[in-house]
C-alpha cells in the first residue's frame, strides 16, 4: 500500500479519535451537570416543609442521578472508542513510516539505476568516438559486419542455468528453461531453433556447450553481479556455487572458432558486464540486467524474448517485445533488461531466425 494511502487513513483515524474524545468530554460534562442537579434536588428535599415537596425533589434527584449514570456510561464508551482509534493511529504511523522508507529505497534504487544507465551511455559515447577515430573509413562507408547468419542452419541456443543454494538465494531456473522451451515450441519457426538446455550448469557445461554445440546464442540464468558469475559444482546436495570472474566467463565464450552472435545474462546486475563482452569482441550483441531482477520478471522476459526471436523478429524487436510483456503483466522490472551492441552492427536489422526463401 502506498504512503499516500496510509497518510489518508491516518488522518481519518486521527479525526475519529479527536471526535470520540470530544464526545467523551461532552458526556463527562453532562454527567457532572446531572450529578450537581441531583445533589441540589436532595438538598431541597431535606429542607422541604411539606412531604409532597420532599417527595417531588427526591424523584427529581433520582431522575438526575439516572441521567448522570447514563452520561457516565456514554463517556466511558466514547473514551473506549478514542483509545481504540489511538491504537489504530499508532499502527498506521508505523505502517506509514515503513511505506515511506520503502518508497525512499525505491527512489534511491531508481536513481542508482539511472546513474548506471548514464554511465553506460557515456561509456558508449566514448567508445563510439574512439571507434570513429580508429575506423573512419568503415564508418564513412556504413560498413556492417558480416555476421555468421544461421539462414542455412537452425539457430542454436545454449541455455545454462545455475542455482546451487536453497533458501532466499534459490532461483527457479528450471521454470525459466521450461517457459523458454514452451515459447519456442509454440512459435512460427519453431523447427528452425535448436535448444541445448543445461540445468545445474557447471563451468564444464559452459566449455562443452561452447565447443561442441557451437551456439549462436548463449543464455545464462543464475546469480551474478557487476564482475562475477556463479556456476554450480558437481554436487548433489545444496552447496555454495563456483564463482568465476566476468573476464573468465568471456574468455570461455570466446574460446571457439564460431563465437556466438548474442550473449544473454538473465541475472542480477549483469548489465555492467555486457559492454566488456562487446569491447573484447566476444559477441556483437549482449543483454544484461541493470539491477536486481525478480525471478518472475526474469522468466517472463526470457520466454517472450525467445518467442519473438522464433517468430522471425529482429534482436531489437524481440528485446522490446519482452520488455512490453513485463509491463503488460504489471511487473516492475521492464526497465532492467539492457541491450548493447557493437558499433558496426544494427540490432533492428539483425534477424537470427529466418526461413529459407
Amino acid at each position: 500500500m502506498s504512503a499516500n494511502l496510509y497518510r489518508r487513513q491516518l488522518e481519518r483515524k486521527r479525526q475519529q479519535r479527536i471526535d470520540a474524545e470530544k464526545k467523551a468530554g461532552e458526556c463527562r460534562s453532562k454527567e457532572t451537570e446531572k450529578r450537581t442537579a441531583a445533589a441540589r434536588a436532595r438538598t431541597a428535599a431535606s429542607k422541604a416543609k411539606s412531604v409532597t415537596t420532599a417527595r417531588s425533589k427526591l424523584r427529581e434527584a433520582k431522575r438526575r442521578e439516572g441521567e448522570a449514570a447514563k452520561a457516565g456510561k456514554d463517556a466511558a464508551r466514547w473514551q473506549g472508542r478514542a483509545s481504540g482509534y489511538s491504537k489504530q493511529e499508532t499502527d498506521l504511523q508505523a505502517k506509514l513510516a515503513k511505506a515511506e522508507q520503502g518508497e525512499q529505497d525505491k527512489a534511491e534504487r531508481l536513481r542508482q539505476r539511472e546513474q548506471k544507465k548514464a554511465e553506460r551511455q557515456r561509456a558508449a559515447e566514448d567508445r563510439a568516438l574512439q571507434s570513429r577515430m580508429d575506423h573512419t573509413e568503415a564508418i564513412v562507408n556504413n560498413a556492417v559486419r558480416e555476421l555468421r547468419a544461421p539462414k542455412v542452419e537452425k539457430l542454436r541456443v545454449l541455455i545454462l542455468g545455475a542455482s546451487s543454494e536453497s533458501g532466499d538465494r534459490a532461483l527457479r531456473v528450471g521454470r525459466e528453461q521450461k517457459r523458454i522451451r514452451l515459447a519456442v515450441e509454440s512459435a512460427l519457426h519453431r523447427e528452425l531453433v535448436e535448444l541445448d538446455v543445461r540445468p545445474s550448469a557447471t563451468t564444464s557445461d559452459l566449455l562443452d556447450g561452447i565447443t561442441k554445440f557451437r551456439p549462436h546464442v548463449v543464455h545464462f540464468s543464475g546469480h551474478s553481479d557487476d564482475d562475477l558469475i556463479e556456476f554450480e559444482d558437481e554436487l548433489d546436495d545444496f552447496h555454495q556455487g563456483v564463482v568465476v570472474t566476468a573476464r573468465a566467463f568471456a574468455s570461455a565464450v570466446k574460446a571457439t572458432d564460431d563465437p556466438p552472435l548474442l550473449v544473454l545474462l538473465n541475472s542480477c546486475n549483469s548489465a555492467a558486464q555486457i559492454d566488456r563482452l562487446i569491447d573484447r569482441q566476444v559477441t556483437p550483441f549482449a543483454i544484461g540486467m541493470a539491477d536486481e531482477i525478480q525471478d518472475g520478471d526474469a522468466i517472463t522476459y526470457a520466454a517472450q524474448f525467445y518467442a519473438a526471436m522464433a517468430n522471425g523478429q529482429s534482436i531489437k524487436s524481440a528485446h522490446l517485445s519482452a520488455q512490453a510483456a513485463l509491463e503488460l503483466a504489471g511487473l516492475s522490472g521492464a526497465e532492467l533488461p539492457t541491450l548493447a551492441h557493437a558499433d558496426d552492427v544494427d540490432p533492428a536489422h539483425t534477424i537470427l531466425v529466418k526461413p529459407a526463401q
